[in-house]
């Protein structure tokens, strides 16, 4: 909602800005996207790293 109000308030200042962001906005999305893919599976690495090595702890202490 934020982020929408924003641009309305871009647009109202300077709509030709406001329209490159708007058209700009899915193609940074899609060159983002593979960050975003290797930030996610980089997370899930780590818990399970983290979970291995809390398996031992949570074995002996139940």
């Amino acid at each position: 909602m934020k982020t929408f109000l924003l641009w309305c308030i871009l647009l109202i200042l300077c709509w030709p800005l406001a329209l490159l962001a708007l058209i700009a906005y899915p193609f940074v999305w899609l060159l983002l996207l593979p960050f975003r893919l290797v930030g996610i599976t980089v997370n899930g690495v780590l818990h399970l790293l983290k979970a291995l090595f809390l398996l031992p702890a949570k074995a002996l202490g139940a």
